[in-house]
């Protein structure tokens, strides 16, 4: 099963699956393992993820990016439309399920709400590093 749009993760954080903050990118052409894009941050795909007996959050950001011409007009989540939102949680729930885990789309959220997961995820880094 392969990702629907380029994926990879933000650099200097921990969500709360133990990784860093996974990131889902739209752009016109895919990149490739190791770059590192410039974004404009659209949303955020709030999820839970349980695998075996463990429940933790797994959200994911979603971004657009910066020198992109398809989606050049997407400033929120929901300017994508009811039939990405679908497609989405329908890739991750079955991607997640291949892997022997669950996963359940919580919500969709904005922009605003997407900064300050990557404020939170970035905090998160930091302290662990520390200790």
């Amino acid at each position: 099963m392969s990702f629907p749009y380029d994926f990879g993760f933000v650099p200097s954080t921990l969500g709360g699956d133990g990784d860093p903050l996974d990131v889902l990118v739209l752009m016109d052409e895919p990149a490739f393992p190791g770059c590192r894009l410039t974004c404009r941050v659209i949303g955020l795909i709030q999820g839970e993820e349980t695998d075996q007996d463990r429940t933790m959050r797994n959200d994911r950001v979603v971004a657009i990016e910066s020198a992109n011409h398809s989606f050049a007009h997407v400033r929120h989540i929901s300017d994508l439309g009811p039939t990405f939102e679908h497609e989405i949680e329908a890739f991750f729930v079955n991607y997640h399920r291949q892997s022997g885990s669950e996963f359940r789309v919580l919500g969709l959220k904005g922009p605003t709400a997407a900064q300050k997961a990557i404020k939170q995820a970035r905090k998160a880094a930091k302290k662990k590093a520390r200790a």
